[in-house]
């Protein structure tokens, strides 16, 4: 059974249907011609549906036909290295989709209880990140700039640094051009990173409705690995295009216009989206004492094994004491629980205005942003950060310690040098202690430089930092940064390897490795020749 309706009235991308009594919102509906459409409004005496595809086919009189299920797409590990549209199907021509099954693209975030602290980092191998603007795993971390600063850039150069680590990254490609989305896959592919990344694209000549829904597709397809107990991250490129599209389609339904003629319900249009990123809290069951494995699972329990759960590590030590004899249990982790889902959504401003309508929204939703200027990227500093109104709200939490041991002093050795370098241009006679802070200061600035497409490992970062920090780099000519900061490398993997296996292994500096750090960077500095 399924209830049949008869459009009145199409054009742009809707059409007005009389008729589907029944018909749920959010429910997939398909014209007579085959192509699909979504049930957005639902009137007293008429359905707005958004048309998904081509609509320059679908004519008044037309059927329409409820198909029962809300907009949904295919979810699961074959989805990895595929490229696929807004409804979850293939158009990268590598065949069908080996998928687990479909999930709604709509759905309410996680609540508080279900949630645990972000304590575990996003490396993304941008040193000017990873020190000062650390991203946690279940954050939401704004990139907001205007447009060729180099926002999708640290979005790909983050991409390409978790190949060979356990996060799995899609990226969501919203209103561009389909040579701009082909470019990037190209240079996803030619760095390795297609093998843990899934590309879902609504491109410029989409329709609007293509363009609204892609970025819950992508979340959707994430919070599958999420919860599963996997990582992912999941970059929505970009959300202004996101808005726009919205717009759109609730003009074009005759929904009423609010400020800029968005909508009324355009914060809520991107705060349910963003909500859904979170780290889930582990769960945790009783098990005998004689169960041998680090984690359990839900089947362990037909073996007789897993008794009570799932409850939080709390809870089930309350179960584990209540039980008439507790010394015969104890509590294992359940396994598939405690994944997170990260976003690094995207917006791009105008003529630098971060207190437009939609910054200003998405700003207030994030955990913090990442804010690209114009002005520093003319002027060759790349990433075009700046440093003093980009924050993380989950700051020092979501770094390894080695991180946090040379970094501490950087942000404030920025800001001091920033707020110097403003002043020192109008005084002629400076004295030699505020010389000394802004040469730090410059040379600093140098270490933050970073080509495109060449994220630094954790240890490198480390090493790099301490040498700037402590000095070691102050007397370099500033022309001459780069060259040394690969030789600084090279040196220490060739004369000194355990240095950086210890940061790597440890995620600190300890006292034996500082001792050799210093001994390996004295002996450094005093060969080293421009």
């Amino acid at each position: 059974m399924r209830d049949i309706g008869t459009v009145v009235e199409a054009g742009d991308g809707i059409a007005r249907v009389d008729g589907l009594a029944k018909v749920r919102s959010q429910e997939l509906v398909q014209f007579a011609n085959g192509v699909m459409g979504i049930a957005f409004n639902l009137e007293h005496d008429s359905v707005g549906i958004i048309i998904l595809g081509d609509y320059t086919s679908i004519k008044e009189g037309m059927q329409v036909y409820t198909t029962g299920r809300i907009a949904s797409v295919p979810v699961g590990d074959g989805l990895i290295g595929r490229v696929v549209n807004a409804l979850g199907e293939p158009i990268d021509g590598k065949g069908a989709l080996n998928f687990n099954g479909y999930r709604a693209i709509e759905r309410i975030a996680p609540g508080v209880i279900e949630r645990q602290d972000v304590d575990t980092p996003v490396q993304t191998g941008i040193i000017a990140i990873d020190s000062m603007i650390p991203i946690g795993r279940g954050q939401r971390e704004l990139i907001i700039g205007d447009r060729q600063t180099g926002k999708t850039a640290i979005a790909i150069d983050t991409i390409i640094n978790q190949k060979g680590k356990d996060l799995i990254c899609i990226y969501v490609a919203i209103g561009q051009k389909k040579a701009a989305v082909a470019r990037t896959i190209a240079l996803l592919e030619r760095f390795g990173a297609m093998e843990h990344t899934v590309v879902v694209v609504a491109a410029a000549d989409e329709p609007a409705a293509m363009q609204y829904i892609a970025p819950y597709a992508g979340c959707t397809i994430g919070e599958e690995f999420m919860e599963k107990g996997k990582d992912a991250l999941v970059i929505y490129d970009d959300l202004s295009k996101h808005a726009w599209a919205y717009r759109q389609v609730s003009l074009l339904l005759r929904r009423p216009p609010g400020r800029e003629a968005y909508p009324g319900d355009v914060f809520y249009l991107h705060s349910r989206l963003l909500e859904r990123a979170c780290r889930l809290a582990d769960k945790y069951v009783l098990v005998r004492k004689d169960f041998e494995g680090k984690e359990a699972t839900i089947e362990d329990a037909v073996d007789g094994k897993v008794f009570g759960g799932p409850l939080s590590r709390h809870d089930a030590e309350q179960a584990r004491k209540a039980m008439p004899s507790p010394d015969e249990y104890r509590v294992v982790k359940l396994a598939g629980s405690g994944g997170s889902l990260t976003a690094l959504p995207i917006i791009e401003t105008l003529l630098g205005d971060v207190s437009a309508y939609i910054p200003t929204n998405v700003i207030s939703i994030t955990d913090g942003q990442i804010y690209l200027e114009n002005d520093l990227f003319n002027a060759g500093i790349r990433p075009a950060i700046n440093v003093g109104i980009s924050v993380s709200r989950v700051g020092g939490a979501a770094q390894t310690r080695a991180i946090r041991q040379v970094a501490g002093r950087l942000r404030l050795d920025m800001a001091a040098y920033r707020s110097l370098a403003a002043f020192a241009q109008f005084g002629s006679g400076l004295d030699k202690a505020t010389q000394n802070q802004l040469n730090r200061g410059q040379h600093l600035q140098e270490i933050l430089k970073q080509p495109q497409y060449e994220p630094i490992p954790l240890e490198h970062q480390v090493i790099i930092l301490y040498a700037g920090t402590n000095g070691y780099a102050d007397e370099i000519p500033l022309d001459q940064m780069r060259n040394w900061k690969q030789a600084l490398v090279r040196h220490i993997e060739a004369g000194y390897p355990e240095i950086a296996r210890s940061i790597a292994q440890e995620k600190r500096i300890t006292e034996e490795t500082e001792a050799r750090l210093k001994e390996a960077l004295q002996a450094f500095t005093s060969t080293w020749v421009g």
